[in-house]
């Protein structure tokens, strides 16, 4: 049987993700958000819609790269006739020093060998498929339009032949563009072909500046721009991924909307961001931490919409899944859930603002009533049962992650407040370090020789590995060890991938491993001077990434298998900060 992987890349600049695959089919395009209804999503209902570029005579073989340290994707395709090439990007770049990113998508299409036809199929839809969008020709354009939704395909070729589908000889390179208003006033081949310059320059000096230690450059670059494509222009959110509703595991029911920001997947990304010398993102999230609004309580939600909002309702579709797999779900009912452990997130997310004297003063974060407010939360749910970070849905716990982060924010206030010569808040701090080293020693397990999950609990948890990582735990300490090699025997695959947990929840026991996982238990090694062991996993779980060195959320360990929503933040966050933890274990140097 085929190995489960991914086939397609994507494509964005900050407006929107697109999702294309070997063929250079676009399966997936939310529009005009990352959280809205696709306008193609054949990804997960062949009735959501698709933008196609196929041609007339069989497909021998297609490959597929991106433009060297770009998000430029390249896709060719091989035909009993003859070859061609389509190129795919989302214009970002600077012009008289403001940032441009509009949402526009371009599709240049490159004749190279033989005799080639291709028809062009633009399919879109909207609402989750229940509303297919009609074109209508506008002089040289085709708009598209529903209940508010505009946006225009202009073409070097007939709109009107693309519309019935006609066959086009590829004897020039044909160019699309997919464009969100109609003001257009210069030839489509000049527009595409200069921001297809504009946007090469831009990410190829985006990767120049970032810091790559040379350990697996290769992959960290790619995880970089990943990363760098899940956060929303306009306000600064990360966005966990850009699906919905691609399983954790065939016919699982784990099918969740991603399109969020969860507050600790925030931090995982800015830690990695920042870890590879990019700060402008940092600076950028920190104003959406500041835009949000809590609870009359003083609560934050575990996580937000890109733009703030605080109701994101779920509801099952009527569509029938990638693959088949059903449900497929929109919104996501983790909002209400109390996960205590944001806070300690925010506060550490924060901390680089405060501390890293790269971020000029004026960039800095000043909202000293915010790290107060936090703190107090940090302070009001010390003992409080939640869901923890696996968001179980139908029972609350002590989780010692939760904990964790309560002592590791508390650690970061400390060091903002010894910054801001706030000795009072210093002080307090120091009293939640303590509260929360009582709470974590309460999870600690004398026969098993780990600490659990949750306080009175047996079960493992793997997001333990970083009691490690976070330097709760000294890596040279007999304790250290003892959790590492209990974690290990529970839950490390023969393969060597690591399980979050093994116990049953809402549905069931997991049945594949969750890959940012394996990157902690990486790291955790490297901390552990266990680095080539550190080395070969990790080029081991390299191999398990998609053709273009994209990892999803969960990999099944005995077969390879990629499953969960694709490309995930997460896993792309574990590459990059095991990589440099491995990096400065084996004294590489930045460059040589």
């Amino acid at each position: 049987m085929e190995q489960h992987k991914y086939k397609t890349g994507i494509i964005g600049n900050g407006s929107f993700i697109a999702h294309i695959d070997t063929h250079a089919e676009i399966l997936w395009l939310c529009w005009p958000y990352f959280d809205s209804s696709p306008i193609f999503g054949k990804l997960i209902d062949d009735r959501c819609g698709n933008f196609s570029i196929l041609p007339t005579s069989k497909i021998v073989s297609t490959s597929q790269m991106y433009l060297e340290n770009t998000n430029i994707l390249r896709t060719e395709v091989q035909t009993e006739t003859g070859s061609y090439a389509v190129l795919d990007f989302a214009p970002r770049y600077y012009q008289n020093g403001n940032l441009q990113c509009h949402r526009n998508l371009y599709r240049k299409v490159i004749p190279l060998t033989g005799d080639i036809k291709i028809q062009i199929k633009i399919n879109p839809s909207y609402q989750y498929g229940k509303h297919n969008l009609d074109p209508n020709v506008i002089s040289d354009k085709i708009k598209y339009e529903f209940d508010g939704l505009n946006f225009f395909i202009q073409a070097n070729v007939s709109p009107n032949q693309i519309i019935k589908e006609k066959q086009f000889h590829l004897n020039q390179t044909i160019y699309l563009a997919l464009l969100e208003s109609e003001s257009n006033l210069i030839p489509i081949q000049q527009l595409v072909e200069e921001e297809l310059s504009k946007t090469k320059q831009y990410w190829q000096n985006w990767v120049k500046h970032c810091t790559i230690p040379n350990f697996a450059q290769k992959q960290q670059i790619r995880s970089a721009l990943c990363l760098k494509l899940h956060q929303f222009q306009e306000t600064g959110a990360i966005i966990a991924a850009s699906t919905t509703s691609l399983p954790e595991s065939p016919n699982s029911g784990r099918n969740w909307d991603y399109r969020y920001c969860w507050l600790r997947d925030g931090f995982y990304t800015l830690l990695a961001l920042t870890n590879l010398g990019q700060f402008e993102e940092l600076e950028h999230y920190s104003q959406f931490i500041s835009n949000l609004t809590p609870a009359s309580d003083g609560r934050f939600q575990p996580l937000y919409s890109i733009f703030g909002e605080t109701i994101l309702d779920e509801t099952i579709l009527d569509l029938n899944g990638y693959k088949m797999n059903k449900p497929v779900r929109v919104g996501n009912s983790a909002y209400t859930h109390k996960q205590n452990d944001a806070y300690g997130q925010i506060l550490l997310s924060l901390l680089p603002l405060y501390l890293d004297e790269r971020i000029p003063e004026k960039n800095r974060f000043h909202n000293l009533n915010l790290i107060q407010n936090i703190l107090d939360q940090i302070e009001n749910t010390m003992n409080e049962p939640d869901a923890g970070l696996w968001e179980f849905r139908n029972f609350s716990q002590k989780h010692c992650y939760t904990f964790l982060f309560h002592w590791v924010g508390a650690k970061a206030a400390k060091e903002i407040a010894f910054k801001l010569e706030k000795n009072d808040l210093v002080k307090k701090a120091e009293l939640l370090m303590s509260k929360a080293t009582i709470n974590i020693e309460k999870c600690f397990d004398y026969e098993l020789g780990c600490y659990t999950q949750a306080e009175g609990k047996k079960d493992l948890d793997a997001s333990l590995l970083q009691l490690i990582t976070l330097g709760y735990l000294d890596p040279k300490s007999e304790k250290a060890k003892s959790h590492l090699i209990a974690i290990e025997k529970q839950l490390k695959t023969k393969e060597g991938f690591i399980y979050r947990y093994l116990h049953k929840d809402d549905f069931g026991k997991p049945e594949t491993t969750f890959l940012v996982c394996t990157f902690w238990y990486i790291e955790a090694l490297a901390f552990m001077d266990r680095t080539e062991e550190a080395i070969q996993l990790f080029d081991f779980v390299c191999e398990h990434a998609n053709h273009l060195g994209l990892f999803s959320e969960d990999i099944e360990s005995n077969t390879g298998n990629q499953w969960g929503n694709f490309p995930q933040t997460y896993s792309h966050v574990g590459l990059v900060n095991a990589s440099h933890k491995i990096a400065s274990k084996i004294n590489k140097s930045l460059f040589w």
